[in-house]
């Protein structure tokens, strides 16, 4: 059996702010949400929607929202199941 050579260990990148270390990742995180944020926020207009049967008005920004949650719920598990192989 061959087994896989060990990838080298690097330390997270991080960037340095008044005296605290703060990730890149977390950084763009940041940038991101703030973003989805005001995005919803500035969308306030009521829309239909059309679910097979049913049609429902709601606010923009309550779909944007679900739309986010959602999203993120199947980020969140897909990263969990890759992490698990």
């Amino acid at each position: 059996m061959s087994r896989k050579a060990a990838a080298p260990s690097h330390p997270p990148s991080t960037l340095s702010y008044k005296g605290r270390d703060m990730r890149l990742r977390t950084i763009g995180f940041v940038v991101l949400a703030v973003a989805a944020i005001w995005f919803i926020a500035a969308n306030t207009g009521s829309v239909t929607i059309r679910l097979w049967i049913p049609t429902v008005t709601l606010p923009l920004w309550c779909v944007l929202t679900v739309t986010l949650l959602v999203g993120m719920v199947l980020g969140l598990y897909i990263a969990r199941r890759r992490a698990r192989r």
